[in-house]
Parts: structure tokens; sequence; C-alpha cells
């Protein structure tokens, strides 16, 4: 499952399919402002649509380092949390969102979609597939010694 930005549209070529363009404006900013946390959330987003959830990830931390108070950005951190495999640690940046912004309705849905994932994972777990379990064969068939 892969979680998205789902805000209005964006400028710096975002939006229209151009994201390498996009990336290549939000660093050039971020060159120029290192220490703005608007031009890091919406880089995090770009990163986002173009699948790098790990660049991602940085980009939307550093976006809420700089500026803890922007629920925003706790969201776009949630979401890049969530493209990681991080459902836990999306649920705590969704609740960070939600107690700056109590009425983001993407905050409340995205933190839905996390804990429905975190209550899949478990129930996978107590059905006997864990860590060391695995589900599926692949490759050749196992030989027998």
């Amino acid at each position: 499952m892969k979680l998205t930005w789902r805000k209005k549209k964006r400028s710096a070529g975002g939006t229209d399919g151009r994201y390498s363009e996009a990336l290549g404006k939000w660093e050039a900013a971020i060159t120029l402002t290192p220490k703005n946390a608007l031009i890091h959330e919406q880089k995090a987003q770009v990163l986002l649509e173009v699948g790098d959830a790990w660049a991602a990830l940085k980009a939307a931390t550093r976006a809420t380092e700089l500026e803890p108070s922007w629920a925003e950005a706790w969201v776009t951190l949630g979401r890049a949390q969530l493209n990681f495999g991080e459902p836990d640690s999306a649920i705590e940046s969704f609740d960070k969102a939600l107690a700056l912004k109590p009425e983001s309705t993407e905050a409340q849905d995205d933190k839905q979609v996390a804990l429905h994932l975190v209550k899949r994972r478990k129930q996978l777990h107590s059905s006997g597939v864990g860590s060391n379990t695995s589900r599926y064969v692949v490759g050749d068939k196992l030989l027998s010694n």
C-alpha cells in the first residue's frame, strides 16, 4: 500500500508528472534556504510520488525538526513512515498531527490505515505466520536429503 499526498496542486512542476524537475527545484531551494520546513515537506511529497520512501522519510523528518508545531509536516512524515513499512511510527506521527490539528481529516484517515496495517500484522503473527515462517515458497522445489 502506498499513501501519497492529497493536497491541492503544488507549484514547481510536482503535479504534472515532471517529478525529477520538481526535485531539482526543491534541492536548489534547500541549498538557498536549508532551514525552511515547507521546502523539506514538499520535497518529501514529491519523493513519495516517485516511490523513494527512504528519502521522503528523511525530508519529512527534517521538516518536523524545523517546524515541530506544523501538523501537515507530521502527516507527511506519517505517510513516509507507512510507505517505508513502519506503521507503528506512522501512528505516532499522525497522533502528533492530530494533537496540533484535531480536525485534520487527512491525519485521521491515514491513522486509520496505519491502525489497520498493525491489526493485520498482529493477525498474521497470531495465525502462525511470523518472521521465521514463510507463507510462500519461491523458486525450485525443495530437495530432501
